[in-house]
């Protein structure tokens, strides 16, 4: 028997609920804001067939071009060949959430502010960029009251 190409095939897991969540869908999903320009993740929500986006958009990210009264409208970038196509896609609130992508960059705004505003009290210039991990620094083992030990494996011995 072939095999069906329909919009939900190959989903069974993809449009699952997970363990523990499922049944009624809680209020604080439809009590969420949702402004022009927020960035959110598209992940269907199986119980609500309506404003569903496509299998392909399932677990991508988009920034909001349009919100409506129950749904928004989400841009998102799509593979297309060579290219980047821009796409825009209706899906109702109850399969987008907020992205956390952000979240450590704001974060990080707000360390630096306060951060900037101790060094210009304390008078002392401070480096606000992320520098990577250094090499640690160097180090002198001596000898003189620490002997070198030979360390050997211990020797297999069998149970029976």
């Amino acid at each position: 028997m072939p095999h069906s190409f329909g919009l939900r095939a190959r989903t069974r897991h993809m449009f699952s609920r997970n363990f523990r969540e499922h049944g009624a869908i809680p209020l604080s999903t439809y009590l969420k804001n949702y402004k022009v320009g927020d960035i959110v993740d598209i992940k269907a929500n199986a119980a609500v067939q309506k404003g569903m986006p496509h299998k392909f958009y399932h677990g991508r990210t988009g920034v909001i071009y349009n919100v409506t009264k129950s749904a928004v409208g989400v841009i998102v970038h799509k593979k297309v060949g060579n290219r980047f196509m821009e796409k825009r896609v209706n899906i109702r609130v109850e399969h987008i959430k907020h992205s956390k992508c952000r979240q450590e960059f704001l974060d990080r705004v707000v360390a630096n502010a306060q951060k900037k505003k101790d060094a210009k009290a304390a008078g002392v210039p401070y480096n606000l960029k992320r520098i990577p991990a250094q090499p640690r620094d160097a180090r002198h083992v001596s000898t003189k009251f620490n002997v070198p030990q030979t360390i050997a494996p211990i020797a297999y011995e069998t149970l029976l």
